[in-house]
């Protein structure tokens, strides 16, 4: 059975498009289909700019075996020509990402993988928007989610990090931190290394504050939130440890001690991602009730255009949502 993978184009004016295309060229020919979903004016234009030689070809129905159809859910093409971040371009990533996930929630698609997409155009032009991990939950009607950043090094070492909470300011974590959700963010890390078929699923958890609290003198949420939820996870037979200081989990966590590490805040678990696979890091939305992924980087509206941009996040995304197909189709045999 060949593997359907929706790939969303993004904010057209930013890379998004360059990188998915250029990811689907260099990918091996196998029996994986791709849906390309965007503008197709754009698309045929860039293949040609780039020389790459992809055969794009209208998609009508989910049966057909061509390798990749693009289809536009919107009446109207773009304009050939957008500022970056403009209101049409914003408009029209948010449609694509909202067809993309219909149609996971139908059936037509194994996986969606989310081309980047700026929050600020989108909300600019009159979304309520977060991210794309809560606007796809939303559609979803769940809220036991959570985002995983996870990549590797050069030396093959890999760092799988998932947020307990993800686009809020510094002074608001605390209080938007509980026990119930660190908890479910554990399980759904332990849930994501079998989901990758690894042997083990030992899950690290940092602490919120410095040295994990230093015993309550920096804070007690490491006391009061964290450990307890590390306890109730542990009774659940989770292998969960912790609460840890952040400035050494992540290095013994490179090293293999753990197999995926929770982190309480944004930057407390991607700058150490970034630093390790700042190229190829992939988003994963645990929870959903599809696959969804998409490369760790922005829009890049500096680059776009340029065709220079390095497709390695998206290829990795790709990759990640092809392996985490094959694997489910394993587990349900």
């Amino acid at each position: 059975m060949s593997c359907r993978i929706g790939i969303t184009l993004g904010d057209v004016t930013g890379i998004g498009p360059e990188v998915a295309l250029k990811a689907i060229a260099a990918e091996p020919t196998d029996d994986t289909r791709y849906l390309l979903i965007g503008d197709a004016d754009h698309l045929h234009h860039l293949n040609e700019r780039l020389a790459l030689h992809l055969h794009l070809r209208p998609y009508f129905d989910p049966e057909e075996t061509g390798r990749v159809g693009i289809i536009n859910p919107l009446a109207d093409p773009l304009p050939s020509e957008m500022a970056p971040g403009s209101p049409a371009a914003a408009n029209a990533a948010v449609a694509w990402l909202a067809d993309g996930a219909k149609r996971c929630l139908r059936h037509e698609l194994d996986a969606l993988v989310t081309a980047p997409v700026s929050k600020e155009a989108i909300v600019r032009a009159g979304h309520a928007f977060i991210g794309q991990t809560e606007f796809f939950a939303q559609l979803a009607g769940t809220d036991r989610i959570a985002m995983m950043l996870l990549g590797q090094d050069e030396r093959g070492r890999w760092l799988r990090v998932a947020l307990a909470t993800t686009h809020v300011q510094l002074k608001l974590v605390a209080e938007r931190l509980s026990r119930a959700k660190i908890e479910m963010v554990i399980e759904l890390a332990a849930q994501a290394c079998r989901d990758l078929g690894l042997s083990r699923a030992r899950i690290g958890v940092c602490g919120l504050n410095p040295h994990a609290g230093e015993g309550g003198e920096f804070g007690d949420e490491e006391q009061t939130l964290i450990g307890p939820a590390i306890l109730a996870a542990q009774h659940r037979q989770l292998e969960a440890v912790g609460p840890m200081s952040a400035d050494t989990l992540f290095h013994r966590a490179l090293h293999g001690a753990y197999d995926a590490v929770v982190a309480m805040y944004h930057d407390q678990g991607l700058a150490p991602l970034k630093l390790v696979a700042f190229d190829t890091g992939v988003n994963w939305t645990l929870g959903l009730p599809f696959i969804r992924t998409s490369p760790d980087h922005g829009t890049a509206y500096d680059i776009a255009g340029q065709g220079i941009a390095n497709p390695s996040s998206m290829t990795a995304a790709i990759r990640l949502a092809k392996q985490l197909v094959a694997n489910k189709r394993a587990r349900d045999v």
